[in-house]
């Protein structure tokens, strides 16, 4: 396997953004580019993740392309995807050999529409979508049976959003951050039982873009890159009866098959949206009460649909860069009740 390396990364994050997918995109774009120090005639190859429906439009993401420079023709590609898959099918173009750089970019704005009748368009379309249940009300059914069935409590969700917007406090990109105290939290009324609002993303408009590079050129361009040591994505049924939503089997298996536990996990940036979802995780990829959770804030502090799981990546490896561990796991994830998911390990020099 070729070594591949996170040598920059940027995102622009706000609850609403007057600019449109392109203006928010391009100043991005253009910032992970500088970062990496690699002119931009010479990355290889370009992939994009975003979402038609999120847009309203079909291929609107070829619109995007205006952000990156499209002339003298590039390689490219999209997924209908978080920008975290994106990222795993430039890693893979660059595994063939077929090129030495990558570019990842992704961009999402939930605000002009409404994201209830959005996100039920990706739903089995025969039995489920007509009944229209909106995501935070399905995110409910799973958090029920999670505290049923592990004895969990509604005060341990809560403390999860008190330490994730407490965390954020220190992240410019946050949207939503303080000081939180559980127990007024608690009694907040709820959105969707035992759902409250803080337990759920906040709606977010924004975009993120990295720069990948193999072996020694990472080296020469970054003081300290940051390594891709494993990745891996697994995919349960669409039917949200046919899997257990009490744990999550595709991050269990994507973070064995990523090697999240051949070593010492300093942090981890966990794409959860909602509260009771961190619990699941850290369950499936058996991180104890020594690894420190979402030092960025996580999706509760700051949740731009399909580059959410691309920033997770990316806060990360801006952490490593800066010294701030060594062994760190990121995550993303897609779908309802975390139906898609994916597990990057990533380590510095």
């Amino acid at each position: 396997m070729r070594d591949v390396a996170i040598v920059s990364f940027a995102q622009s994050t706000k609850a609403r953004e007057l600019r449109n997918e392109i203006e928010i995109l391009m100043p991005v774009v253009r910032e992970a580019v500088s970062a990496s120090r690699l002119p931009r005639s010479e990355i290889g190859f370009t992939c994009s993740g975003s979402s038609d429906y999120l847009q309203g439009q079909s291929f609107a993401f070829v619109g995007a392309l205006d952000a990156v420079g499209a002339w003298p023709p590039i390689r490219e590609s999209h997924v209908e995807m978080d920008g975290a898959w994106a990222l795993y099918e430039a890693w893979i173009k660059i595994q063939t050999g077929d090129v030495d750089s990558a570019l990842v970019y992704s961009f999402g704005k939930s605000s002009p529409g409404d994201i209830a009748e959005v996100l039920a368009l990706q739903l089995d379309p025969y039995t489920v979508t007509p009944l229209w249940p909106d995501a935070d009300s399905l995110a409910a059914i799973q958090a029920r049976a999670f505290l049923e069935a592990t004895g969990k409590s509604e005060r341990e969700l809560a403390e999860v959003v008190a330490r994730s917007r407490r965390n954020a406090i220190a992240n410019p990109h946050a949207v939503v951050s303080g000081e939180f105290d559980v127990e007024k939290l608690l009694l907040e009324p709820y959105v969707s039982s035992p759902l409250r609002a803080h337990d759920l993303p906040p709606v977010t408009d924004g975009a993120s873009a990295l720069v990948l590079v193999a072996g020694e050129r990472a080296r020469q361009l970054c003081s300290r890159p940051v390594w891709i040591r494993g990745i891996d994505h697994r995919i349960e049924p669409q039917s949200l009866g046919a899997r257990p939503l009490v744990r999550s089997e595709s991050t269990e298996i994507a973070g064995q098959k990523a090697g999240v536990h051949k070593g010492k996990v300093d942090f981890a940036e966990l794409h959860a949206p909602y509260s009771h979802q961190e619990l699941i995780l850290r369950a499936a990829l058996g991180l104890g009460d020594g690894v420190e959770i979402n030092p960025s804030g996580g999706a509760l502090a700051s949740h731009p649909l399909m580059a959410a799981g691309l920033v997770r990546i990316g806060e990360a490896a801006i952490r490593i860069m800066a010294g701030h561990g060594n062994r760190a796991v990121a995550h993303a994830t897609q779908g309802p009740c975390l139906q898609q998911n994916l597990v990057c390990v990533l380590e510095g020099d």
